[in-house]
């Protein structure tokens, strides 16, 4: 089951998820750090279970021993699935009880159905074995620097649907550190959001209708980034820069830059657009 799953989608929990109930319950909201994160130091067994499934809390009562008696070689998620509908879709759960070991951030290994003590802890001994030494966030790894608490206070406002809040703090982040890339970056995506999040979809319409009218083409390509299509974005406007000439084009250009850099650089659509761009200009 090694690296068949996508989980990176739980890394977003949704607003309003319930907070964890115990210390080995997980919700949507705490996977992140409760499976992801800590499967980096050691492997995380995530057993769904149902409240309409005595089997599956037996097996989960039975998990909750054995990892009292780990040492912490393991951890333990016990995720109910019916009110956890993401996690259980993510990892492909067929029937309750499911049990997955997630090592590194990864599916490593799952079984499904009740089964007897002796054949739990077997199973459980493989998973320990198969990643002793492998995992680089272990017990004797370095550990990560505690959270910059002015990013820690703007994402809170990003989680809050507060852009313009979000956009002061990270503008007072670059204020006090011009150098502050990571700052940077955030700025500019909420920015981004910011302008592009109240524009109607009309806007790409609006601007094929008046190819000329350069107020119009730059919001439709901001709604056609908004839409994920950063192709027909990019092309919009160097077409655009192609045709104008003076000020017109500094503006077009300048959009276009701004564009370029919400993204990595090395993308091979920003490379693309790049060399389109400079061809339009010389």
């Amino acid at each position: 089951m090694s690296g068949a799953v996508d989980l990176s989608a739980l890394k977003q929990p949704p607003a309003g998820a319930p907070a964890a109930a115990g210390d080995h319950t997980v919700t949507e909201a705490d996977f992140e750090n409760k499976v992801l994160r800590r499967s980096a130091q050691v492997p995380v067994v995530v057993a769904l279970y149902s409240q309409r499934s005595p089997g599956s809390i037996e097996l989960v009562q039975l998990l909750e021993r054995l990892v009292g008696e780990a040492g912490g070689a393991w951890d333990l998620a016990a995720v109910e699935a019916e009110s956890n509908m993401r996690i259980a879709q993510a990892f492909g759960v067929q029937g309750i009880p499911t049990v997955i070991a997630v090592a590194g951030g990864q599916p490593l290994a799952d079984f499904q159905g009740n089964q007897p003590e002796a054949q739990v802890s077997q199973w459980l001994t493989a998973v320990v074995q198969a990643v002793e030494g492998k995992l680089e966030g272990g017990p004797d790894a370095p550990q990560e620097p505690p959270a910059d608490p002015r990013f820690a206070a703007a994402e809170a406002l990003l989680e809050q649907g507060d852009l313009a809040g979000a956009e002061s703090a990270y503008e007072s982040i670059v204020a006090q550190e011009p150098g502050n890339t990571e700052a940077k970056s955030a700025l500019r995506q909420v920015k981004f959001l910011r302008r592009a999040q109240d524009l109607p979809e009309s806007a790409i319409a609006t601007a094929d209708a008046d190819p000329g009218n350069v107020a119009a083409a730059l919001d439709a390509a901001d709604v056609e980034l908004f839409q994920q299509q950063p192709e027909a974005a990019f092309d919009r406007l160097i077409a655009l820069v192609a045709r104008t000439a003076g000020d017109e084009r500094t503006t077009v250009r300048t959009r276009l830059v701004e564009l370029f850099e919400l993204f990595d650089q090395a993308e091979p659509f920003v490379v693309a657009a790049r060399r389109k761009l400079a061809t339009a200009l010389y």
